[in-house]
């Protein structure tokens, strides 16, 4: 017999968010007793405590604090592979990730080639943060995405380049280099950068989330950026792009995983790659 039925990881992980049997036993549609009692056959089948209980609190141990963290993969994981085995059997849309405002225009011209092909599916756009359009891809939330190398980690993805193009240094205007042809990386040396969520050691400045939050903070002068040129054209009042050649290209790579060969979504790649930029 399993030691931890899903159901039982369902109940565990409710207690151990709300820290409240009651706020966990209506999250779950079930009564108190029978949460209480499940959660107690749990704990002497695993023969760990999980849970600290007073009267008036309930609080996690060190063994439910590890149980709650792999607990939650384990939860997510189930969900996506259960979505993922329907999906191959119906003809569910095509996921496709993308960055707002982050196609470099290429978009409509993907759905268009890609309706042509006769494996083509209704294709559902989603919108991610800055850092996030790799998990989506990664953990079965989307089909496809559009990525920026070298920036997004493509490991795992099989990907076709469709668009390359220079990074620009985004500055407010004012700025001692905005009137500048192009500059350099080491220019920008005492310069402060944004911070990105989930990129270590990306900038020394104040975190942001996206474009609109960047174009703000340079405005302003809190801040500057060097970005794929696409990302910041046209130019927004208040700022200056000026190229910055030793900063190297950046490619728009349109990719999906490695292993998912289904015919929809390689036919969305393939569309993607025939209308390929240079």
């Amino acid at each position: 017999m399993d030691l931890l039925e899903i159901r039982e990881l369902r109940y565990f992980v409710a207690v151990a968010e709300e820290l409240h049997f009651g706020r966990a036993a209506a999250r779950l549609s079930i009564a108190q007793p029978a949460l209480s009692k499940s959660i107690q056959r749990v704990e002497s089948r695993l023969r760990v405590q999980l849970f600290d209980r007073t009267s008036r609190s309930v609080a996690l141990t060190s063994a439910g604090a590890a149980l709650l963290e792999h607990g939650r993969h384990a939860l997510n994981a189930m969900t996506i592979a259960v979505q993922n085995a329907q999906r191959a059997a119906g003809d569910e849309p095509l996921r496709f990730v993308i960055k707002p405002g982050g196609d470099a225009n290429l978009l409509s011209g993907i759905l268009a080639a890609y309706a042509q092909h006769p494996c083509a599916r209704q294709v559902d756009i989603l919108f991610s943060g800055a850092t996030d359009r790799t998990d989506h891809l990664r953990d079965g939330r989307a089909d496809a995405a559009l990525l920026y190398a070298p920036f997004d980690d493509l490991t795992g993805f099989a990907a076709e380049t469709l668009h390359v193009e220079d990074r620009v240094a985004v500055l407010p205007e004012g700025h001692r280099l905005a009137a500048r042809d192009s500059i350099d990386l080491a220019e920008l040396d005492d310069e402060v950068f944004p911070r990105w969520p989930g990129v270590p050691d990306a900038g020394n400045g104040p975190e942001i989330a996206d474009g609109a939050a960047l174009v703000a903070l340079v405005r302003i002068g809190r801040v500057v950026a060097v970005v794929p040129r696409s990302l910041i054209t046209p130019a927004p009042p208040g700022i200056v792009c000026v190229p910055v050649p030793d900063a190297g290209p950046s490619r728009i790579v349109i990719a999906r995983r490695e292993r998912d060969h289904r015919n929809h979504v390689t036919a969305l790649v393939t569309a993607a790659a025939s209308l390929r930029q240079q």
